[in-house]
């Protein structure tokens, strides 16, 4: 059994929190800003309710001014669901014919810029919470189990909160998938195979890379002990739970995100496989070496907008070229690192593969095979999506790497 030492920890240096201003009946008021993107406070914002236009509504808010609502609840919905409309009224055939006239590389980054742009905008519809995370608002719902997973405790001295519609409903979205889970088929039989994902960890959606890491073929470990494997960047612990299940007894799980391995620690106990998994914090590699070194990277080289975002975007690969330089260290003698990777930035042109072989040549690591798989998730099928040729030639790989 495999117990994990108290994770390390240090007195952060706290900044205060941002505080957003708006004038209410000629009176300056404040509230705590929350913003899970880390975005500023907006600096224009004027009070709306139920007699405000979705035209006007947007409007403002794409001139960066933030509706602050004291209306219904379930109208700042709408007004949400038709500012959405108006974002996405470029035609269909227009976005196909763009894309058509310009590099992929280009499609993606316009691609990119666009849902920056729409996330800003729909973003400036904000809702009040009282000190306990409750609404203000008539038929509002009661979110404060949801606010609490996402931002801690309610705690009476932080006073009153602002924070967008869009990400509430991020957080009550989250709340479900934590409460329902996510059904994982490579752990076996319903009902114990769910993987509860926490706000801010991707959930396992992308089922071929969890098939690819329960069916390889697992390296032995020297002189007949047991194959000791690495989880580097665990999130909800998913692929430690099938190496567990798949008999591997001693795994270490890394990740830097405290929310990872909140969410890691919770899977693992609700899956019995908790004594088989040490988690540790830490950037990639724990002290060591293992005859299995695990590593899902984001896929694509470019700068996420949000925290959640950094699964799958990543700025200038850094967790991959990271990963590649520190392997060969942590490989126990004939044993084997399993790097699972999307070919999309490939096909998208933000990264080759030549380089990505030279990447494993130039860090002293050499193929033993990759086994491919098709993705099935829904944006590998979606005519309408802006990067649709991409990625409907979309591989996913399972690269077992091995020392010179």
């Amino acid at each position: 059994m495999l117990n994990s030492p108290p994770l390390a920890t240090t007195t952060p240096v706290t900044n205060p929190a941002p505080v957003i201003r708006w004038l209410e009946t000629d009176q300056e008021c404040s509230a705590r800003w929350r913003s899970e993107r880390g975005a500023a406070p907006p600096k224009r914002v004027v009070l709306a309710d139920d007699t405000l236009t979705a035209d006007i509504a947007y409007r403002l808010a794409c001139e960066g001014t933030a509706l602050l609502w004291r209306g219904d609840f379930q109208n700042a919905k709408q007004l949400l669901q038709a500012l959405a409309r108006r974002a996405d009224q470029v035609p269909t055939r227009k976005r196909k014919k763009t894309a058509q006239e310009i590099p992929l590389v280009d499609a993606f980054h316009l691609h990119r810029l666009a849902q920056s742009q729409r996330a800003r905008m729909l973003g400036m519809l904000l809702i009040p919470f009282n000190a306990d995370y409750s609404i203000p608002l008539r038929r509002a719902p009661d979110v404060k189990s949801a606010c609490t997973e996402a931002w801690g405790p309610a705690n009476e001295a932080n006073g009153a909160s602002v924070a967008s519609l869009r990400e509430l409903l991020g957080i009550t979205s989250a709340h479900e998938w934590r409460r329902k889970g996510v059904e994982i088929a490579a752990l076996g039989e319903a009902p114990a195979n769910r993987i509860h994902p926490h706000y801010g960890v991707f959930s396992p959606v992308r089922g071929e890379y969890i098939h690819l890491v329960a069916t390889a073929h697992l390296p032995k470990s020297p002189s007949g002990q047991a194959v000791v494997a690495f989880d580097i960047g665990t999130g909800t612990g998913v692929l430690s739970a099938v190496l567990a299940r798949r008999g591997v007894n001693r795994i270490v799980a890394t990740d830097q995100d405290p929310r990872a391995l909140a969410c890691a620690r919770d899977n693992l106990a609700r899956l019995n496989v908790a004594d088989k998994v040490q988690l540790v914090q830490t950037d990639l590699f724990p002290e060591g070496q293992a005859s299995l070194v695990v590593c899902n990277p984001p896929w694509l080289p470019a700068r996420p907008s949000s925290p959640i975002e950094r699964a799958v975007y990543d700025e200038g690969g850094r967790m991959l070229a990271g990963f590649l330089k520190g392997l060969t260290a942590h490989l126990a003698p004939k044993g084997e690192g399993w790097l699972i990777l999307s070919n999309l930035a490939e096909h998208l042109g933000l990264r080759t593969r030549a380089e990505l072989l030279d990447a494993f040549e130039r860090n002293g690591l050499r193929v033993v095979s990759r086994i491919d798989a098709k993705p099935q998730h829904p944006k590998a099928s979606d005519a309408s999506d802006p990067l649709a040729d991409a990625r409907s030639r979309e591989v996913t790989s399972l690269w077992r790497l091995a020392a010179v």
